[in-house]
């Protein structure tokens, strides 16, 4: 895709650090609003599951690009909480499926309500114009986020 002439005008690495140190810390304080009482590793995990499964445990690996002791764990837990099921293959006994539970589902729909909660909080500070850039600003963002899926 060619570059605007605009585009041109931009320090592109700077704007890339600028925006990388911001969604950091906007992230690092939506990790704060979770309160859910597990890690943010087996909450990505749950989110994952959630998303693609069922999935085995490697595929869980793959996705969250964790080690398989670390994934090991992370499933260890979320079986302990009940938060995830595992089910034989019934084909191949070596493999077995994760999928998401109800209580999974709703340990990541409260998480998710009370992350929209507090950045719902801080946008009715904006204007309507910076939200409208906020707006086009989420649809470039997909677009970045897409361009890694491919």
């Amino acid at each position: 895709m060619p570059t605007s002439p605009t585009a041109s005008l931009i320090d592109v690495a700077g704007l890339a650090s600028q925006l990388r140190l911001s969604v950091f810390r906007l992230s690092r304080k939506l990790r704060r609003q979770a309160e859910s009482g597990i890690t943010q590793t087996q909450l990505a995990a749950l989110s994952t599951i959630e998303r693609h499964g069922p999935v085995t445990a490697g595929d869980l690996a793959a996705h969250e690009q964790i080690q398989k002791p670390t994934c090991t764990a992370v499933i260890a837990t979320l079986l302990d909480e009940g938060l995830i099921g595992r089910t034989p293959d019934p084909l191949d006994g070596r493999v077995a499926w994760l999928q998401i539970t109800p209580a999974g589902r709703r340990v990541l729909a409260q998480v998710r309500k009370r992350h929209t909660a507090y950045l719902a909080r801080r946008m009715r500070r904006l204007t309507p114009d910076e939200l409208e850039i906020l707006e086009q600003a989420t649809h470039i963002l997909d677009r970045l986020n897409e361009e890694d899926e491919r």
